[in-house]
């Protein structure tokens, strides 16, 4: 059996690179604006879960690991900005505030499928107008849930604190990952 990273995601296939070098990566093509839930966890869950089993009908005898990330603060949920402007305003809405970061995982096998989510706090410092600016310019915050990335600049000098899994605010919960593949 071929373990499968189903996403196109250049940090998860580093993280995934910390638990094995042996696997591949699938992108599945997925329109994740056509899923909906009721909660973020349920969200982040079902995007991972369309993505793995996009991937794993074309692959029935391997392992696929699906994921998907989602930023929730004070009841709103934010995915990928769509747009530069759009970056700046959710990292305005994060600034000075704890924000959840939920990642959801689903592993897919010959007739075997687990599905969980990752939850992490985040706190952000105050982030000035120009910190903001100068992140949205120099980095690529448009291809992160929530307009960031915990690994970069911002996360250097904005992130006050951290609850949980910093593996799982970049987008793969490596060490809930590795425990769970031991288990299928």
């Amino acid at each position: 059996m071929a373990l499968i990273l189903a996403s196109g995601s250049p940090r998860r296939r580093e993280l995934m690179s910390l638990i094995t070098p042996d696997y591949t990566v699938i992108t599945s093509d997925v329109d994740e604006t056509k899923i909906a839930a009721d909660s973020p966890a349920h969200l982040a869950k079902a995007l991972a879960t369309a993505k793995a089993r996009a991937v794993a009908e074309e692959h029935p005898d391997d392992i696929v690991c699906g994921f998907d990330t989602v930023v929730e603060c004070e009841g709103e949920v934010f995915g990928k900005p769509k747009d530069e402007a759009e970056a700046k305003d959710m990292l305005r809405r994060l600034s000075g505030r704890t924000h959840q970061v939920i990642t959801g995982v689903t592993l897919v096998t010959a007739g075997k499928k687990k599905t969980f989510a990752t939850v992490s706090e985040v706190t952000f410092d105050e982030l000035s107008d120009e910190e903001i600016a100068y992140y949205v310019a120099h980095y690529r915050p448009l291809d992160k849930a929530g307009a960031y990335g915990i690994q970069e600049w911002i996360g250097y000098v904005g992130v006050s604190s951290l609850s949980g899994s910093y593996f799982n605010v970049m987008g793969l919960p490596v060490q809930r990952l590795y425990k769970e593949l031991k288990t299928l």
